[in-house]
């Protein structure tokens, strides 16, 4: 059955935990949705595992469309997410909006997701009431990680961890369905997750979280530029990819592929005429 942003509750209400991941394109979302993966983000993580950015800084709005639209294409049952790059939204609440509806309308998204917690409760808003669903995010948010100086644990101090539950609290009241968590210490986590009523999502945020999403490259040993430590990698497909790609060009060297079975076949008749 399709999962909606009421599906996301109904889960968070009967104690029923969701699982999420990334995809950016067709053949992975479809992988994906048949395995029975609740919600599939596509986010901005693309800036490292697609196209070999630093960070997320350089993607843009058409990157979003480009790759959220061929993932919409491909999960037929899970809610799709795409994320709002970088300066789509905090220029201000007009442009938020305005990007926000050309995710839905241009890549066909079921919901948006925006980084930020307090001072972006005004766009998160704004953006509800154009009746679009918005995923809300808190904690190390990956867009500002210049201001944080790094990919650092947020929310390790008292003022941190009160302004952590605070954000959480505003994007509920402004409208958000859901918010995820990312790189947080576990028992602080939990605190925000009791203390609002929408879903959290948890990356790098422990196990009492209401469900849990990874980038599938990482899941998958895919991407070995970085390893958070909150990854677990559940098969080493990295490795099976090289050594396939490996055995290739070996028998193309050695001429051991293609074999006859691989080749089409031709009347002989027809190529004796061509002598």
């Amino acid at each position: 059955m399709k999962n909606t942003v009421s599906t996301f509750q109904k889960m968070k209400d009967e104690g029923k935990k969701i699982s999420m991941l990334t995809a950016y394109d067709y053949s992975t979302a479809k992988l994906e949705d048949e395995a029975g993966i609740h919600g599939i983000l596509v986010g901005d993580s693309l800036g490292n595992v697609m196209l070999g950015y630093e960070d997320t800084i350089s993607v843009t709005m058409e990157d979003m469309i480009r790759y959220g639209s061929t993932v919409t294409r491909g999960a037929k049952n899970a809610l799709v997410v795409i994320d709002m790059p970088f300066m789509s939204y905090q220029t201000s609440v007009y442009d938020a909006v305005v990007n926000a509806g050309r995710l839905m309308k241009e890549a066909r998204a079921g919901a948006v997701k925006l980084e930020g917690g307090v001072k972006f409760a005004p766009h998160i808003k704004a953006i509800v009431d154009a009746s679009i669903p918005v995923m809300a995010h808190i904690g190390l948010t990956p867009q500002s990680i210049n201001a944080f100086g790094g990919f650092k644990v947020q929310g390790k101090t008292e003022a941190a961890a009160k302004q952590l539950i605070e954000d959480a609290k505003a994007v509920e009241a402004a409208g958000a369905f859901a918010v995820v968590i990312e790189g947080v210490p576990a028992k602080l986590a939990k605190l925000v997750t009791e203390a609002v009523h929408i879903p959290t999502i948890g990356i790098g945020a422990g196990p009492d979280c209401d469900g849990q999403i990874l980038v599938y490259q990482d899941l998958l040993g895919m991407f070995s530029d970085f390893t958070p430590k909150f990854v677990k990698r559940y098969a080493d497909i990295g490795t099976i990819m090289k050594d396939a790609f490996s055995t290739y060009i070996k028998e193309v060297d050695e001429q051991s592929f293609p074999e006859e079975k691989h080749c089409y076949t031709i009347n002989e008749e027809v190529i004796e005429k061509l002598y």
